[in-house]
Parts: structure tokens; C-alpha cells; sequence
């Protein structure tokens, strides 16, 4: 497949431009700093683009089979990056007529687990309000994809790890797995370019954990 990938100098964003290509994907891979970008290798075009205009984005989306997006704030200053800039990837997509679509979200975005604890609904619930401006974003950026006419997926993890691919993480579309805390960034994006031509992922929030 040809794809595209924004937030590409991210931890979740390098992964997908590294497995996609050796899974011989031809990936396009758009950053602000080329410089930032480690993943080397043929089959790859590195774009550099200021993602604040959509007629800039055009070419980078333009006859791709899919777009994966790893944008999000690194920081509180960065607060609304991820709608933002989102937004302006949606625009260009719809212009280019690209349907497909799977960003990076989070789990409390979206329900609690079936059966959760006392426990991990409390967690939850603390975790999103220490983290209100982050999680406010990602609603708005979720918000934006349900309204485009766009193939999309929001694909939710909770906490974060560095660690390689295992392929044993649990995914589920519309939910969140029971438990599930951790999940590294490699099979983060795993599951996302494993997702990427399943239609059953299609306008679905999905969870996925360890």
C-alpha cells in the first residue's frame, strides 16, 4: 500500500514509518524537522511541510491508500495541536478524495471497560483530569473526524511503554479491554497499520491493551 504518516518523528509515528516499511509499504512520511526522523530506508519519501495549510498537505496525501497519524501535543503548551492540525489533514484528504484515515487518541476518550473495577474507573477519572486540556483536544480532534467524510479510526492506548513489537496486545472496537493499563508504542502501531484495510475498524473508536 502507499501511505502517508504525519506526526512521523514521534514515538508511535517512527514505528509506523519503520514496520510499514518493512512490511514493503511505500510510506510518506511528513515532518516539520527531517532531521528528527531516524527511519531510514527504500520505499521511503520524507516530506517536509508546515501542516497549517491544507493546500500544502495536497500533494504529501494525494494517491495514498491510506493516511496514519501519530500527531499529538508533547507538552501542555501544545494544548489543541492535535484538532488543529487534524482539521487540516481531513480538508486536504477530502480534496484529494483519500478516504481512509487512523489516528492516535487515548482510552479514556472513550468508554469505561465492561466490568471495570472501582479501581481502574477511578484511575481513569483522575487521569483525565489531571490531563483535561490534553483529553478536551483529542474529543475535538475525535469530534472533526466523525463530522469529515473520511474512513476513519481512532485508535485509543492507555499508558504508553518503549518496548518492541509483541503482537499480543487485546483490541476492541467500540470498548476498552478489561484491565488493560499499558501498551507499548510499537504495537500501537502495529494494530494501526494492522487496522489500516480492516473494515470493521472503520468510524470506530477502538481500545487496545495489553
Amino acid at each position: 500500500m502507499k501511505l502517508t504518516v504525519f506526526g512521523a518523528t514521534g514515538g508511535i509515528g517512527q514505528e509506523i514509518v519503520r514496520q510499514g516499511l518493512a512490511s514493503g509499504h511505500e510510506v510518506t512520511a511528513v515532518v516539520r524537522d527531517p532531521a528528527r526522523l531516524t527511519v531510514r530506508g527504500a520505499g521511503l519519501e520524507v516530506v517536509r511541510a508546515d501542516l497549517t495549510d491544507p493546500e500544502v498537505v495536497r500533494p504529501a496525501v494525494a494517491g495514498r491508500d491510506a493516511v496514519l497519524s501519530g500527531l499529538g501535543a508533547r507538552s501542555r503548551k501544545e494544548a489543541g495541536v492535535a484538532s488543529r492540525l487534524t482539521r487540516t489533514v481531513l480538508t486536504a484528504m477530502e480534496a484529494e478524495g483519500v478516504r481512509r484515515i487512523l489516528v492516535v487518541s487515548a482510552g479514556p476518550i472513550g468508554p469505561d471497560p465492561a466490568g471495570a473495577g472501582l479501581l481502574d474507573r477511578t484511575a481513569r477519572g483522575l487521569i483525565s483530569a489531571l490531563l483535561k486540556d490534553a483529553y478536551d483536544d483529542l474529543r475535538a480532534m475525535e469530534t472533526a473526524l466523525a463530522a469529515s467524510a473520511t474512513d476513519w479510526t481512532s485508535v485509543r492506548p492507555p499508558r504508553l511503554q518503549n518496548k518492541p513489537v509483541t503482537g499480543t496486545y487485546r483490541t476492541v472496537v467500540g470498548g476498552f479491554p478489561d484491565k488493560g493499563r499499558f501498551i507499548g508504542r510499537a504495537d500501537v502501531a502495529h494494530a494501526m497499520l494492522t487496522m489500516t484495510d480492516d473494515p470493521g475498524t472503520v468510524k470506530q473508536g477502538v481500545g487496545l491493551a495489553y
